[in-house]
């Protein structure tokens, strides 16, 4: 029996395949035996440049506290959520599918209000009952399912990028549609979307560019905070590596992010700090390089006494 697999997990190609076929950008571009290849061997393919680092370094220089959550809770989802977030900082957030993380952001949003608690945006207190709620207060939010709850197929790219926007260049009623074609130009050039045009069906993009058009959408709120749950799931290394460049590139400018991710390496690789979910509670918290890979999966299973934690 013949077998083909595709997969954008690195790991599974080297412990599954015998031949590795690279595609870009819809081209074959390379085809190898994967005893004759390395892990960056793989990654410079499929991004088609050299890949230093695939989780950059920046240095931590954090600023003043932007996000405070004070005892969030939510009835049988989480309770007595407590951290804090500074600008300049990637906070991430660790655990088992279903551990509670999404629901805690969607809680401070607004998607899902908390039933308990305070948020402090910037040192005061605010209520975010619906996501209106949360953009206006200085927070953005790339949801973990792109597909059902970002982007619109009907849509064009435009549109899908300036949906959440449309109220800061909205006057009398009157949308301002070359302010709108600009910042689209804009943002496009920055993230490296790779379309036809602005005017160009979402569907035509891969999921990489569709991933970086849900980032845009987010940017142009100009947040103080961005949440960015699952923000590489079903993205190629390539985009992965230029969202993780961009994120850094935002922290070093001030913003406040907070990064949600089921894969661990990434979690660790670019958070100055980790929170350790597990059962709709923050059973631990690390600095950068302060724990392993396997005491955080420790962690996350619940086979160690979870600590208290302050933030």
């Amino acid at each position: 029996v013949s077998v083909l697999f595709i997969s954008h997990k690195l790991e599974e190609v080297f412990d599954l395949a015998d031949r590795v076929t690279i595609f870009r950008d819809g081209h074959m571009v390379g085809l190898h035996q994967v005893k004759e290849m390395t892990m960056d061997d793989l990654i410079d393919g499929i991004a088609g440049r050299k890949v230093e680092n695939l989780y950059p370094k920046r240095e931590q220089n954090p600023g003043k506290i932007l996000l405070e959550v004070r005892n969030l809770s939510k009835k049988n989802i989480f309770e007595n959520i407590n951290f804090e977030v500074r600008a300049g900082e990637v906070l991430g957030f660790a655990g088992l599918v279903g551990a509670g993380r999404t629901e805690i952001m969607q809680g401070i949003y607004g998607i899902t209000p908390a039933d308990e608690g305070e948020i402090l945006v910037d040192g005061e207190k605010v209520v975010n009952k619906t996501p209106r709620q949360g953009l206006n207060h200085g927070i953005a939010m790339v949801t973990e399912d792109r597909l059902r709850q970002g982007v619109i197929k009907k849509m064009n790219v435009q549109l899908n990028m300036t949906l959440s926007y449309f109220y800061k260049i909205c006057k009398a009623g009157i949308i301002s549609f070359r302010r709108e074609d600009t910042d689209t130009e804009d943002m496009i050039k920055k993230l490296h979307v790779k379309t036809a045009g602005a005017k160009a069906p979402i569907w035509s993009l891969s999921g990489g560019n569709q991933q970086k058009v849900m980032l845009g959408r987010a940017l142009l709120t100009k947040p103080k905070i961005l949440i960015l749950d699952e923000p590489t799931r079903g993205v190629d290394v390539g985009a992965k590596s230029e969202i993780y460049e961009y994120c850094n590139m935002l922290a070093a400018q001030g913003m406040a992010i907070i990064l949600i991710s089921s894969d661990l390496p990434e979690v660790m690789g670019m958070s100055d700090r980790v929170m350790v979910v597990r059962e709709g509670h923050i059973v631990a918290a690390h600095n950068r390089g302060d724990a392993t890979a396997e005491q955080i999966m420790s962690e996350m299973f619940g086979l160690v006494q979870p600590q208290k934690v302050e933030g």
